[in-house]
């Protein structure tokens, strides 16, 4: 698993550890530290997943623009 503030290796990889994370939530087992750190860490992964999103809707937007002359440039997210 990785460290407490490593991005996960996809989106894909983020959302089945943030999956995990609510089970064991819900299994209402943990003890009351381990829950609030599972819960950050759940929040720390919806965050990187809402803006990996939000980067992948810019992309599209980008790419469907009105404006078939405007050059396409690689696309660079913002370092954040």
């Amino acid at each position: 698993m990785p460290k407490k503030n490593d991005a996960p290796a996809s989106f894909e990889t983020a959302l089945t550890e943030l999956e995990q994370i609510v089970t064991r939530l819900e299994s209402g087992e943990l003890p009351l530290e381990d829950a609030l750190n599972e819960f950050e860490r759940g929040v720390q992964l919806a965050r990187q997943g809402q803006t990996r999103l939000q980067q992948a809707e810019q992309r599209v937007q980008i790419l469907l623009s009105d404006n078939e002359d405007a050059p396409l440039t690689p696309f660079t997210p913002d370092a954040g």
